[in-house]
Parts: C-alpha cells; sequence; structure tokens
C-alpha cells in the first residue's frame, strides 16, 4: 500500500522553510533552532524527503524514528550513542535488552547522513539529525511541529550497560515509570503522559503483549485493567506460545496517525502494553487526569508533547568541543595522530 502523505511535498518544504526562521523560547541557551541556517540549509528537507521516501514502503518508520529519539536520549543524553555499532573500545546499545531486534531504522538514518555529508560535509551531528527526523516523523503523521533546539554533537562511545537499566519496560508499574523518567530529569507528570502519547502510532511485538493476556503478574489469569473485547482481539493476534515478533498496532483505531486516540484507547481499556494502561487504571494515579484531558482535547496533547520533546531533547547535550560531529553515524571519527619523521617531516597518519 502506497503512503499518501497528510502534507505534500511541496507544503511541507514551504513550512520546514517557515520553521528556520523560528527561535524556541524554552530553548536550553547552548542549542538554538536556527544554529544549520548559514551552514546546512538543506539539512531540514533533505532528511523530510529522506523520510517521505521511506513511508511509500514503510509506514512503521516514522514511529520507529521517534522511538530511536527516544531510545537515545534515555541514555545519557541525546548523543547519538545508540546509532553506534560494536567497537574494540565499547559494546552497541543496540544489543541491550530493550533494544535488540527492536529498535530499527538504522538504515534509514545512514542514508540522510549519507545525503547531509554530501550536502554540508562535517558540519551537521548524527544527534541533530536524529532529533529534526523525529520532530519531521511527527509532522508527518499529523502530530504538531516545533522549534528543535540544535546544537548538539555526538558521543564517542556507546552506554550497553546503561541502556540495560535506563529504558522503562513495557512491564513496568506506574512508580517504575515515574522513576526512570525523574532519574533522567523529566520528573513531572506530563512528561511521562504526554511523551507516551508517542505509542499513538506504530508497532508493538507480542513478546511484549501475551504476558498481559494470558498470565498478568503470575497469576494465570490475563491483566483485569484489559477490555474483555480487545483481549480476545489480542489473543487472536498474539496466541499463548505463538511468535513472539508477530507485530500488532498500538492503536487499532489510526495505526499510523499522530493523534490523541491513544488516550482514548486508554480509557477504554484499550492500551496495548502494561506501561501503558497503567497510566490512567492505576487507582489514585495523578496521571489518570492527564489521560482524559488529552483524550479530549488535541491542543492540549500536541502542547505537553511538545514541551516534553524540547525538554528531553536538552538532557545532558554535548556542545561545543564536547564529542564531535561523525561522518558515519554508525562510527567514532577515525583519530588522527601527527608524526615527524627522521628528517623532520611531520605528517598525519
Amino acid at each position: 500500500m502506497g503512503f499518501s502523505p497528510l502534507f505534500s511535498c511541496s507544503a511541507m518544504g514551504a513550512l520546514i522553510l517557515g520553521c528556520l526562521l523560528l527561535q524556541a523560547s524554552n530553548s536550553n541557551a547552548q542549542l538554538r533552532p536556527d544554529f544549520y541556517f548559514r551552514t546546512c540549509p538543506s539539512v531540514f528537507r533533505i532528511i523530510g524527503d529522506t523520510i517521505v521516501d521511506e513511508l511509500r514502503t514503510d509506514p512503521r518508520i516514522a514511529a520507529s524514528i521517534l522511538r530511536l529519539h527516544f531510545h537515545d536520549c534515555f541514555v545519557r543524553g541525546c548523543d547519538a550513542s545508540i546509532l553506534l555499532d560494536n567497537s574494540t573500545s565499547f559494546r552497541t546499545e543496540k544489543d541491550a535488552a530493550p533494544n535488540k531486534n527492536s529498535v530499527r531504522g538504522f538504515n534509514v538514518i545512514d542514508r540522510m547522513k549519507s545525503a547531509i555529508e554530501r550536502a554540508c560535509p562535517r558540519t551537521v551531528s548524527c544527534a541533530d539529525m536524529l532529533t529534526i527526523a523525529s520532530q519531521i516523523s511527527v509532522l508527518l503523521s499529523g502530530g504538531p511541529w516545533w522549534p528543535v533546539p540544535l546544537g548538539r554533537r555526538d558521543s564517542v562511545e556507546a552506554f550497553f550497560n546503561l541502556a540495560n537499566t535506563a529504558l522503562p519496560s513495557p512491564f513496568s508499574t506506574l512508580t517504575q515509570l515515574k522513576a526512570a523518567f525523574a532519574d533522567v530529569g523529566l520528573n513531572r507528570a506530563s512528561d511521562l503522559v504526554a511523551l507516551s502519547g508517542g505509542h499513538t502510532f506504530g508497532r508493538a511485538q507480542c513478546q511484549f503483549v501475551t504476558p498481559r493476556l494470558y498470565n498478568f503478574n503470575g497469576t494465570n489469569r490475563p491483566d483485569p485493567s484489559l477490555n474483555p473485547t480487545y483481549l480476545v482481539e489480542l489473543r487472536q493476534l498474539c496466541p499463548q506460545n505463538g511468535n513472539g515478533t508477530v507485530l500488532v498496532n498500538f492503536d487499532p483505531v489510526t495505526p499510523n496517525a499522530f493523534d490523541r486516540q491513544y488516550y482514548t484507547n486508554l480509557r477504554n481499556g484499550k492500551g496495548l502494553i502494561q506501561s501503558d494502561q497503567v497510566l490512567f487504571s492505576t487507582p489514585g494515579a495523578d496521571t489518570t487526569t492527564l489521560v482524559n484531558q488529552y483524550s479530549s482535547n488535541t491542543f492540549a496533547f500536541f502542547g505537553a508533547f511538545v514541551d516534553a520533546m524540547i525538554r528531553m531533547g536538552n538532557l545532558r547535550p554535548l556542545t561545543g568541543t564536547q564529542g564531535e560531529i561523525r561522518q558515519n553515524c554508525r562510527v567514532v571519527n577515525p583519530r588522527i595522530s601527527v608524526v615527524e619523521n627522521d628528517d623532520g617531516v611531520v605528517s598525519s597518519i
């Protein structure tokens, strides 16, 4: 099935050009939306064109890119460390339990980077590229636009162990979710509820759903917060002892659209994974009020999402001379050593 974007490519290009001229009033002082205005003005167009092209054959990619950005930022900040492959110096975050055989979109990121390097060599960091790609992915799916604060640099190492502990689990309780978000500096209920709204599009594997369907918390019974009709539907999609890699829509109503349907689903007991449904079904939770608010008011959801995304994007950014600007997002730039031979000739290796 072909991709029919919610914005035409020409309309998106005009919008992005206008975006470059705006400033973010609540951005980190070291990051600014116009960072590449003179050094790489085509960066938004290149990233947007790459995503539009990929969406024609892969309707999941917009949600996958947003998730990739989230999983990057939660591990030592938004520094593109998740994009690094294994090396002799560190183990890749891609092998960590929350990411292995789960996060995706790396080949699309590679294509973006190659095109940007041709247009603006050694100028745009992979961290900024992934941040911009997330914003455009949301926009193309019907969600809000926001002025992305830019100027990040890339990590020269990956953090496998931290990725295993810092990223929230799909089986988390509300208390565990709040702790995970607070640990990285996202300590407001609106941060948690709004960013969870990223599950308004995309897919999840059955292995992250089946415990709720057959043996919730070791009870040999389904999660009591599940809508009974939805339970039947999910059991058909994810049979007990079935293929755990089968994909299920997070939102069965508008699976590829970025909208407020996610919150309506939670109110109806149709949150796909446990860490979604607990936002509404945990007794006495302050998050329940926010779910109700976002379910009935798109403007409130989009505003909270934008605010939380900017806050997340400002988590411990590498700036100035910190880190580097990778030429290939998968590997750290080669180190250059200066040597002098016996004749006093200086060269680089």
